[in-house]
């Protein structure tokens, strides 16, 4: 077995040793053998029979880590209590915390932040409801909620594991825009409740972030909150996948010169983010999309069960095209996958029209590997932070917030997702425009800011923003 070079991260082994038995010069040895580097060792207990020692390793990757544990476990008298690597340790109690905006140092100050100073806050509030908007956290706060039902490519793991996933997102809310995000996990997947439990929590809240939750239920849950409710509902899955994706392929579509109106676009994966992704390209511009699933093309005039694919029967696939993915993407400008792992092949991407955009989005593996399409392809994205032009809804949902809360708006209607498509494009200028960056980085300041400017012009032209605009000098 090869010995990985060049350890860029660190794990935490906890071994337990039989005092008459083991050997830490054998420990150290076997780890300095297997290509780690220990880099501190710390004892956690110790008694008459045994000891237990915490052994930092530098370590290359997870494969690397497996095969250290494996070499020391095999060690006579040596017991591998628990490992922990860098991402573990940093989810430790959890990624976020609620801090005061002041400390209370004395009774003037509680009298104020409580009884009996805050019951004219609540009187205020109580006579006119639209104060909660600037005197609560309702101004700065959004609930990311979800119920475990489709996370990442993990699939419907439950309210507790879909927790760290939504604690990231309250992260990245934060750091990226300002903005107070809350997870809340839901231990029920049934669409009324989910509803209802929504509903009741609204008022602590200034927009609704919908994540993770399976389609088509996450369809007819977003749908019934944005007409029950008078604040923001997004869904990210759906929209922010959709704004990102639109972003970079305008400027795909400026590197081939091509017109969004002139391409044949085929969709691949017709779950919540290729259905709101196909509303989206028609309602920029597109007019020949081809969306098609394990089943085949969807048909024009067709009826299905499924309420996406109804959808995609009565907007989409124009000149009736028929059978499986090979036989569409013939002659196809753009191919979008929200799909799975090796669905696209090179030949594929080689039947394709004159200067082929692929956007393979499935992760962790796309449905075309870069490498595998690139002798074919003009422009090439993933999901993926390993190759260029990630496609990542980090681009969209701090930004869009951001811009809601500020105008304070209603809901989040068509122009508005399409203004914070066209800001995230407008971030990559154009001399950078280039096959490998069509899309700004996750880490570019400018892109929140960009976004949250769109979004609130786009909202006062929407008639669906509620907070008085301020006039320019």
């Amino acid at each position: 077995m090869s010995i990985p070079t060049g350890a860029n991260t660190s794990v935490i082994i906890r071994l337990e040793l039989q005092k008459e038995k083991a050997s830490f010069g054998s420990i150290a040895t076997t780890i300095s053998e297997s290509g780690g580097d220990i880099v501190a060792i710390d004892v956690v207990r110790t008694d008459k029979h045994a000891t237990v020692r915490d052994i930092t390793v530098n370590v290359f990757d997870a494969k690397h880590t497996d095969l250290i544990v494996e070499l020391v476990g095999k060690l006579d008298g040596v017991r591998v209590a628990h490992v922990s690597d860098q991402t573990f340790l940093l989810h430790l109690g959890g990624k976020i915390e609620t801090n005061p905006k002041f400390p209370i140092k004395n009774r003037d100050d509680l009298s104020r932040v409580y009884t009996p100073g805050v019951a004219r806050i609540c009187t205020a509030i109580a006579e006119k409801p639209a104060l909660a908007h600037s005197l609560t956290i309702k101004r700065n706060t959004v609930a990311v909620v979800s119920d475990g039902s489709a996370v990442l490519g993990l699939g419907n793991i439950g309210p507790e594991a879909a927790m760290p996933v939504m604690e990231g997102k309250a992260m990245l809310f934060k750091q990226l825009a300002g903005v107070d995000a809350f997870p809340i996990c839901l231990a029920t997947q049934d669409t009324d409740e989910i509803v209802r439990i929504v509903k009741s929590l609204s008022p602590t809240f200034g927009g609704i972030n919908l994540e993770d939750i399976s389609a088509p239920r996450c369809f007819e849950i977003e749908q019934r909150l944005i007409e029950e409710l008078d604040i923001p509902v997004f869904h990210d899955d759906q929209h922010g996948t959709a704004v990102v994706i639109l972003a970079g392929l305008l400027n795909a579509l400026k590197l081939t010169g091509k017109q969004l109106a002139d391409c044949k676009i085929v969709v691949c994966g017709l779950g919540a983010a290729g259905t709101a992704c196909a509303k989206m390209l028609i309602a920029a511009g597109a007019v020949n999309i081809v969306g098609v699933d394990r089943h085949g093309a969807i048909q024009r005039g067709g009826t299905y069960d499924n309420p996406g694919w109804q959808w995609f029967a009565e907007h989409t696939n124009p000149h009736g095209e028929t059978g499986s993915l090979p036989n569409v993407i013939r002659g196809a400008d753009v191919f979008i996958g929200v799909s799975g792992p090796g669905v696209l092949k090179a030949h594929d991407v080689r039947n394709m029209a004159a200067d082929p955009i692929v956007f393979a989005m499935a992760n962790p593996t796309p449905e075309i590997l870069p490498e595998e399409a690139e002798p074919y392809v003009r422009v090439m994205a993933t999901g993926r932070s390993d190759y260029p032009n990630q496609i990542n809804n980090v681009l969209c949902f701090p930004g869009m917030f951001r811009g809601l809360l500020d105008c304070r708006a209603s809901r989040v209607t068509e122009e508005m997702k399409l203004a914070a498509a066209k800001a995230i494009a407008s971030v990559v200028e154009g001399d950078e425009l280039n096959e490998y960056y069509i899309i700004p980085t996750v880490f570019n300041h400018e892109v929140a800011e960009r976004v949250r400017s769109a979004v609130v012009a786009a909202a006062y032209e929407s008639g669906v923003a509620r907070k008085k605009r301020e006039k320019s000098n």
